[in-house]
């Protein structure tokens, strides 16, 4: 992560849609997503987001106008990583201009920004940082396999009583995955399914 916030970011795509996931699946929201990414996992559907130096660098000043223009109360900041990089400059102005600030990430880089809302989603490839995992407010536990389940319940009591906790199959093995996640979570009423419903709607 950079000591200092930069002026400009590495800038893979941005769009305006709904939040498919989470506590707030369905919520017009804007999309940053920002180049480079260490965590590797295997799984990943945005592969190309890794390499932060095959995107452009734009100004924070230029992504948070069009965040502006768009209208979206919300702004959701992924990766790649974005921890990678510091955010504390983009926050600062996104919250400016009266925009909630979002954050979706492996939580395996020092936290950065202002946040209204952080989406912690650990990885196997790369623990999170504890400063990440008592802060969020949300856990999101990617399944792909049973003992995803088992791996979930580790962080389920790592965060604060506050967070709330989401199972979501990774969207190849869904097939499989959705039915062995029902019947965990009717065991286990702590935790939420989370569906994807950007990829029903086939919206970014």
């Amino acid at each position: 992560m950079q000591e200092t916030s930069p002026p400009a970011l590495s800038l893979m795509e941005h769009f305006y849609t709904l939040q498919g996931e989470g506590r707030y699946s369905g919520q017009a929201s804007y999309f940053i997503r920002l180049g480079g990414c260490d965590v590797g996992c295997t799984w990943c559907d945005v592969k190309e987001s890794w390499d932060a130096t095959k995107h452009p660098q734009v100004t924070i000043e230029d992504i948070v106008n069009v965040v502006r223009v768009s209208g979206s109360p919300i702004a959701v900041i992924t990766g790649g990583e974005p921890l990678m990089h510091n955010l504390s400059g983009l926050t600062t102005k996104l919250k400016s201009i009266g925009v909630r600030t979002h954050i979706e990430t492996s939580g395996a880089h020092p936290l950065s920004g202002s946040w209204d809302w952080i989406c912690l989603s650990p990885k196997k490839f790369k623990a999170p940082l504890e400063e990440v995992i008592t802060r969020a407010n949300e856990l999101k536990v990617v399944v792909y396999n049973k003992s995803d389940l088992e791996w979930a319940e580790k962080y389920a009591a790592l965060v604060s009583p506050d967070c709330l906790l989401y199972l979501q199959p990774e969207w190849s093995k869904a097939s499989v995955m959705n039915s062995l996640i029902v019947s965990y979570i009717k065991e286990s009423p702590k935790w939420i399914f989370s569906s994807q419903s950007h990829k029903f709607l086939d919206i970014p």
